[in-house]
């Protein structure tokens, strides 16, 4: 998938989580969702992006989220 269309969606999910009071709950809630409905390789693509970009185009919260709670985002390799 295009990285320009993760970053949009990301930023989607981040709009939705950005009300929420608690800066930790609305972090915890993006990576989250990133975690269980994008497949393992468009968060691969993400994080491809971050590292190659240095983050173009992530909103802050977004990227902040992301960047604190990696591991939970990286695809689980079998054995």
């Amino acid at each position: 998938m295009n990285a320009d269309n993760l970053v949009r969606m990301a930023n989607h999910i981040g709009e939705f989580f950005i009300a929420m009071p608690d800066h930790a709950e609305a972090k915890a809630g993006i990576v989250l969702h990133i975690r269980q409905f994008w497949e393992p390789r468009m968060r691969e693509q993400l994080l491809a992006h971050i590292d190659r970009e240095d983050s173009s185009g992530l909103a802050p919260l977004v990227l902040e989220a992301v960047s604190e709670q990696r591991s939970q985002l990286m695809p689980q390799r079998a054995p």
